[in-house]
């Protein structure tokens, strides 16, 4: 089901999420400064690209530069992100079919708040590898 779900995200939503968010770690990768949230950037996009089977946990080893990093994103370009998945979202959830997509929408909006600090792991390891 996931590999279902998947490849139609892929062709709905997924493959430009994915473009938007590669343009975005491309333009941040410019200066020294941008790096991390440009790498940021790469890893919600690969997330974005195919988010069934997947989910995101907090990284134990994140200190205060990732929660610093994180206010900065917040301000700049995490709201807007998280405001476009919201819309994007709903949207979606007008239709049954369209309702799954909708929520792993939704579920995209954690790590495009606060990326740094965050890690994404497969569904079934997120909490047996964690502790």
């Amino acid at each position: 089901m996931k590999t279902i779900l998947n490849l139609i995200w892929l062709v709905f939503s997924g493959f430009w999420l994915f473009l938007g968010y590669l343009l975005a770690g491309v333009l941040l990768c410019i200066t020294i400064i941008g790096i991390p949230f440009g790498i940021a950037a790469f890893r919600i996009g690969i997330y974005a690209l195919w988010p069934f089977g997947y989910t995101t946990v907090e990284r134990r080893d994140a200190g205060a530069p990732s929660f610093l990093v994180n206010v900065l994103w917040l301000l700049l370009a995490g709201w807007w992100l998280a405001l476009g998945h919201i819309l994007t979202g709903l949207a979606l959830c007008v239709t049954i079919i369209g309702i799954p997509l909708g929520i792993a929408n939704f579920k995209l909006i954690p790590v495009s708040l606060f990326p740094l600090g965050r890690e994404i792991v497969r569904t079934d390891q997120a909490f047996t590898d964690r502790w």
